[in-house]
């Protein structure tokens, strides 16, 4: 755990860095004084529902296609942790800690508006327990994306009751009872309402969208690095990449990937050593030439997403809600539609934007279009294999984004005995987009690795000093050219610059910020 600020959860909007922090960084919850009061006073609206003759879903009937039967007072308190109990079915490898906790931290920051009806004490449990680094155990499959995340929010839930598995902080897999009491935190008994307001939400596919989001900014500076880098080391031009130019076509995402390819290729030698008439090249490869388009276009994608997940951080999505007016009404706010989409689009933007990353370094490698280098970027070509396999392995990557890139939410399997008849999907867009941002990971530093290579081989011409800057952060782990080397450990090593942001440091450190 790191020792930094707690995260304090109002009444409004969570911003997308407090999520990073909290599911990534494991800062400490808090509640505000404000959400504290909401909490209170949605929860007497609850209490007082609880001997109404009028049924009221959630808290004095079953749920689903089971809504139809009156709950009586004596069994409502076994109703709710039966709902959880039954709900934590899921099945499968184990859900990365940082989406557990980004899951618990959504689930909580709906509980703060004080629109779900929960008791002030569960929602300082969970809050208890994300502060104390515990994380119960959620399963890859479970959730349909709709009626909310139910199975990896019902873990959750039956972790903060002291049952089921928690990895503590120090990651070790135990009972959660053992350490909730290890914690001081008290198990909860949950009362009317509580166990559905804790499992009805889009928590999971939300946080999942938020991280990848904040890598993604990341890693679309990262590519305009890798692509100055691959024109620069195939003697492309940067003319191209006028503002004049990428100004005719204003999508603002265009404009931004042209401007950081321009900051930078500043002072080039090797680009200003075939400048000027003795040059025959009419124009580059379009995967030199339209490098803006395409990152802008992820870029323009991106904002999209990012501004469906800030409408989706100021929600309360829970079914049924206490209004504030003193209603408590069902709604559709847990469909998980709108994330679903975005989700989607997602991945298909990140496999063309590693397809257009592969064709740039296969360029590198074919010596009838790399312009003087070597067969494979080898030392000796032929007894030497140089990167052929590196960009196989690049190549098997992109095939398997483009699989991913099939959008999950244009499925839909009824459930819950045809009550629950249309589903997003969400989840499993989520789960896979994350797959997708791991793999552009992995295509971006094998083309930054091979055109690192590249421009050592065009010595004694230097490359610009934002470009060079990223080479020698290279160096440092990774030697330059010569004969054939144990090339996995160096594509970790490549992997590792972009992952870290380590490799846009370097760049940022010469050129500035980029956009």
């Amino acid at each position: 755990m790191q020792l930094i600020d707690p995260v304090v959860l109002g009444i409004g909007p969570l911003s997308p860095d407090d999520v990073v922090a909290v599911a990534r960084h494991g800062a400490g919850v808090v509640l505000s004084p404000e959400a504290e009061q909401e909490i209170t006073a949605s929860r007497k609206v609850i209490e007082a529902l609880a001997d109404d003759v009028e049924p009221h879903y959630g808290v004095s009937t079953g749920f689903g296609a089971l809504a139809n039967r009156h709950i009586p007072t004596e069994l409502r308190a076994q109703l709710q942790r039966s709902l959880i109990r039954s709900h934590a079915a899921g099945s499968g490898p184990e859900v990365e800690r940082e989406v557990v906790r980004a899951l618990m931290l959504l689930r909580l920051s709906t509980l703060a508006t004080g629109r779900t009806g929960v008791r002030l004490e569960t929602a300082r449990a969970y809050a208890a327990m994300l502060s104390a680094g515990i994380t119960p155990v959620v399963h890859e499959y479970g959730s349909l994306g709709c009626s909310g995340d139910l199975a990896p929010l019902a873990h959750c839930a039956l972790a903060a009751m002291g049952e089921g598995t928690v990895r503590d902080a120090a990651a070790r897999l135990r009972p959660a009872g053992e350490v909730l009491a290890e914690a001081g935190i008290a198990p909860i008994v949950l009362e009317e309402k509580e166990g559905l307001a804790l499992i009805n939400g889009t928590d999971g596919m939300l946080g999942m969208l938020v991280l990848a989001s904040h890598d993604l900014r990341r890693l679309l500076r990262t590519a305009d690095i890798t692509a100055a880098m691959s024109v620069e080391a195939q003697l492309g031009t940067d003319a191209v990449f006028a503002a004049d130019l990428q100004a005719l076509r204003p999508h603002p995402g265009q404009a931004v990937s042209a401007a950081n390819l321009r900051a930078l290729l500043a002072d080039s030698a090797v680009m200003a050593s075939h400048r000027g008439p003795g040059c025959t090249k009419v124009q580059d490869a379009y995967s030199l030439r339209c490098s803006p388009q395409v990152h802008g276009a992820v870029r323009d994608t991106l904002a999209h997403a990012e501004l469906v997940a800030g409408r989706e951080l100021a929600s309360a999505v829970d079914n049924p809600v206490v209004t504030r007016d003193g209603r408590v009404e069902s709604n559709g706010n847990f469909h998980g539609a709108p994330i679903a989409y975005v989700l989607d689009f997602l991945a298909i933007a990140i496999a063309d934007l590693a397809s257009i990353s592969e064709r740039r370094t296969d360029r590198f490698l074919d010596v009838s279009r790399s312009h003087g280098l070597p067969a494979f970027l080898a030392d000796d070509p032929g007894v030497d294999s140089g990167h052929m396999i590196a960009q196989y392995t690049q190549a098997a990557i992109v095939s398997e984004l483009k699989r991913l890139a099939a959008p999950a939410s244009v499925d839909s399997i009824p459930s819950s005995a045809m009550q629950e008849d249309h589903v997003s999907m969400g989840w499993s867009a989520a789960r896979k987009l994350r797959r997708s941002v791991d793999g552009l990971i992995r295509v971006l530093a094998v083309e930054l690795l091979t055109a690192a290579r590249a421009l050592d081989l065009r010595a004694p011409l230097t490359p610009a000093p934002a470009t060079a800057a990223v080479v020698a952060g290279l160096r440092s782990d990774v030697a330059g050219p010569a004969t054939d080397r144990y090339l996995a450990p160096e594509i970790e090593a490549a992997v590792s610059y972009v992952a870290t942001g380590a490799a846009l440091a370097a760049a940022e450190s010469v050129a500035g910020p980029l956009g």
